[in-house]
């Protein structure tokens, strides 16, 4: 039996995320791992049963580090404004660290693995979400309304700000770079459409 290799594991994890968002879901293959972590194919099983394991527990950890990092400093009995910008903050940062990441996230997240990975990490984030929304509405700082409706409300703004930004360009094709006037100014508008 052979053994693990830390090493050998963070560069088949890295080389894993690079090919997924590259080539996509449907042009990955365990194959094309191997000969890109320069690792026979064998020594891909060390690591992950199969495909699907490899992208199930890549998609997992990446958002458990991500829900972890969104609730980082937030407190779900802080005021709405306050939860908002620590939310943003951190949603901000984190995609911004991690690019390559979030990009292939958001690969798995259109995906049949969607359920899966979302299943492995999003109860402790839905809860403090839920209980940071609902006392909003409590105190008449948030219109209450489906969950669907907040998010592209609240959270929409954010990750187009963000696309533009990797992108390094806005819609009109101007050269786009996000500076903290720009979300302060987006969130502001956010918090006044979500007020009641």
């Amino acid at each position: 039996m052979r053994t693990r290799d830390e090493n050998k594991e963070q560069i088949v994890r890295q080389k894993a995320i690079e090919l997924v968002v590259q080539d996509g879901l449907e042009g990955f293959s365990m194959q094309k791992l191997a000969k890109a972590a320069g690792v026979s194919p064998a020594t891909l099983y060390i690591y992950y049963k199969d495909k699907e394991d490899l992208i199930t527990r890549i998609g997992s950890e990446i958002g458990q580090r991500f829900s972890l990092e969104v609730l980082k400093d937030f407190d779900p009995n802080s005021s709405f404004a306050d939860g908002m910008r620590i939310q943003w903050r951190n949603r901000a940062h984190y995609s911004f660290e991690n690019a390559l990441e979030v990009a292939f996230y958001e690969q798995v997240r259109s995906s049949s693995f969607r359920e899966k990975v979302a299943n492995s990490f999003v109860d402790n984030f839905k809860v403090a979400m839920e209980v940071f929304v609902h006392h909003a509405i409590e105190r008449g700082e948030l219109s209450p309304m489906p969950l669907e409706v907040f998010w592209s409300i609240a959270y929409a703004p954010l990750y187009n700000l963000i696309r533009f930004h990797n992108e390094g360009r806005s819609i009109g094709g101007h050269t786009f770079s996000i500076t903290d006037t720009v979300l302060d100014q987006t969130l502001e508008l956010v918090l006044k459409a979500l007020k009641p």
